[in-house]
């Protein structure tokens, strides 16, 4: 779809539609009411009549009306207009984008984007239009043999902003909008593949071809450079699995040269069975989300590098299948991680946190400024959160402020959990160093206390996105989450990080 920026006003817009907002009870939105006064009150004599309230959600169309040079007006409904926020601005601009496309026109212009949005500004607005259109017309329908396909599809959007001076800050931020919808589709995209076709090796060649078409550096690790590297605890998941174990790395070297880097490490299990401890069959498919913290991270480095953020950041990946069988790690079974610390596996089904240990250990390697991992990595969090807020931990207050504020601006929030040494007590085995379950109390932040015995030498935080990162029910799939709050933390780090001096080979 091509998106344009422009400022004018509404009935004077040569267009297939014009979008303009009705609040409750049955009052213009400022755009609509230029539109009403063009049109000898047309509008308001439609309002009079009944035909619509302004609640949200809902939409009328109206051809040829007076005074309008576009074919079309379409009224979307925005609910009360003292509680118009975040959440019913984007309900809105969805439900604008899903009439257009049913409307027979290729083209629209959106003077949603100029509504007043609760201190947001017109970054935010526009940024957040370009996310919601991409997301409203995502379809993942590439292994239908049949397709649904709209007759005719929209083509063109233009937002609208009020003034002129404001074109420029809106195209920047309807570029950077673009950016981080790619990187989420991206990410939707892996995460709705089957385990069947989305397998360790699959997501390798994936970070190749992205390092190939945005200038990143890559780098794969099989089963036999792990083994190397004492990569124990991440080799004893893929055990059970006929699918060879992948560690991917990404490198963006966007910033000054020497500069630190950020990490993000993504848990990529292509599919968990729970291993030995085999989970119940009910709802076991969308088991093959268990890669989306991997996704989000492909996803982010695409955006970053679209957006040719002044950073440097490392994506990092271990990726491998978690499957039952003969060779199978069995519960009671004690490994030594990369980092030399044993682990008591009590629970096979507890697999995340093991193939992230060694993925922590290995990135130390890169002096990093910060290391974020993003897992879906317990049930807990779910009950915890529901499915509106990632769970966010660390050992570092001001790296878990910037997060938490990267989730604000992008709508993409995150809630920050305890990490007490307390919590530690839960994880003592009489066996080995320590379990990798501490029991049902506190799931979530025991999971991430397992995760900070490995993240000592630098500064950390872990997103848990098990009740974010995808849908279930009637809109099963992947939601590309947290793709939006990684991308503006790093676009928050790249506007203070130290400029490069020149330029600089890729490898």
């Amino acid at each position: 779809m091509e998106f344009s920026i422009k400022s004018g006003s509404p009935e004077k817009q040569r267009s297939a539609c014009v979008v303009v907002g009705v609040f409750e009870p049955r009052k213009l939105s400022a755009p609509a009411e230029i539109v009403d006064s063009a049109a000898d009150q047309f509008l308001s004599d439609i309002l009079r009549r009944g035909d619509m309230e302004g609640k949200a959600g809902s939409s009328l169309l109206l051809h040829g009306v007076p005074g309008v040079e576009a074919d079309r007006v379409l009224l979307v409904g925005l609910g009360k207009e003292r509680e118009f926020r975040e959440k019913e601005y984007r309900a809105a601009l969805a439900t604008a984008v899903r009439q257009l496309n049913e409307t027979g026109g290729f083209d629209g212009t959106l003077y949603l984007t100029e509504l007043d949005v609760r201190k947001r500004d017109v970054t935010w607005k526009i940024r957040q239009a370009a996310l919601v259109v991409q997301e409203t017309v995502y379809r993942f329908d590439r292994l239908k043999s049949k397709k649904d396909e709209v007759r005719r599809p929209l083509r063109k959007l233009t937002f609208c902003v009020t003034r002129r001076n404001e074109l420029a800050i809106a195209e920047a931020a309807l570029a950077e909008g673009l950016a981080i919808a790619a990187g989420v589709e991206l990410a939707k995209d892996l995460g709705n593949l089957p385990g069947n076709i989305c397998t360790p090796t699959y997501l390798a060649d994936q970070a190749k071809q992205l390092a190939k078409s945005h200038g990143l550096g890559v780098d794969i690790l099989d089963r036999a450079d792990m083994e190397k590297l004492g990569m124990n605890t991440l080799l004893s998941v893929a055990r059970g699995s006929h699918e060879p174990p992948k560690f991917i790395v990404l490198r963006h070297a966007g910033g000054a040269a020497g500069a630190k880097p950020v990490v993000l490490v993504g848990k990529g299990i292509t599919f968990d069975s729970g291993g030995i401890s085999l989970k119940p069959g009910p709802e076991m498919d969308e088991m093959k989300y268990d890669m989306c913290g991997a996704a989000s991270v492909l996803g982010t480095l695409k955006a970053a590098a679209m957006m040719k953020l002044p950073l440097n950041v490392i994506g990092v990946i271990p990726s491998t299948e978690n499957m039952p069988g003969g060779a199978a790690t069995k519960p009671g079974d004690v490994i030594t991680s990369m980092s030399g610390q044993s682990v008591e596996i009590l629970n096979t089904d507890a697999e995340g946190r093991l193939i992230l240990c060694d993925a922590l250990t290995y990135v130390e390697r890169f002096d990093p400024e910060c290391v974020v991992d993003i897992a879906t990595l317990t049930g807990a969090c779910v009950i915890a959160l529901g499915h509106v807020a990632t769970g966010l931990l660390g050992n570092h207050d001001s790296l878990a402020r910037d997060l938490l504020d990267a989730g604000h601006d992008s709508y993409d929030r995150a809630w920050q959990l305890p990490l007490w040494d307390d919590y530690q007590e839960q994880l003592k085995s009489n066996f080995a160093d320590m379990a990798n379950i501490g029991g049902r109390p506190a799931g979530t932040i025991t999971a991430a206390c397992f995760l900070a015995r490995f993240t000592e030498k630098y500064n950390w935080a872990h997103l848990d996105i098990a009740g974010t990162a995808w849908r279930s029910g009637k809109e099963k799939g992947a939601t590309g989450r947290p793709v939006p709050l990684l991308t503006h933390f790093l676009m928050d780090r790249a506007a203070h990080a130290p400029k490069p001096t020149g330029k600089r080979k890729r490898r």
